[in-house]
């Protein structure tokens, strides 16, 4: 059912990495804030079953009246360093100006 699949799939190896144990005590180990909902599930567990789920790739979590805002690329063994920081920039640059057009009522 649809419960077991999510289970089975979650975290999803894209946001950490294979074989998914060892990258997820890695993650742990060398990261220096948790995840929280980065890397998590959206969406919804229907009673009849029914799931649509959507990894949260870009988050903005906004607590103490300080904004925090996660983004990450994809890596893989020949990605090149610079160009996958310079992405992450843009992604995260993507959800600072959501934030600031929200705060100024603006929303589009």
């Amino acid at each position: 059912d649809a419960l077991d699949v999510f289970k089975a799939t979650f975290p999803a190896g894209t946001l950490s990495g294979a074989p998914k144990i060892r990258a997820m005590e890695i993650i742990d180990e060398v990261e220096p804030v948790k995840r929280g909902i980065f890397g998590g599930a959206v969406g919804y567990l229907g009673w009849h079953g029914e799931m649509d789920m959507s990894i949260a790739i870009r988050t903005c979590v906004i607590r103490h009246n300080k904004v925090y805002v996660q983004a990450g690329a994809g890596l893989v063994a020949d990605s090149n360093p610079e160009s996958e920081w310079n992405e992450t920039q843009i992604k995260a640059r993507a959800v600072i100006k959501a934030v600031e057009l929200s705060s100024n009522g603006l929303i589009l």
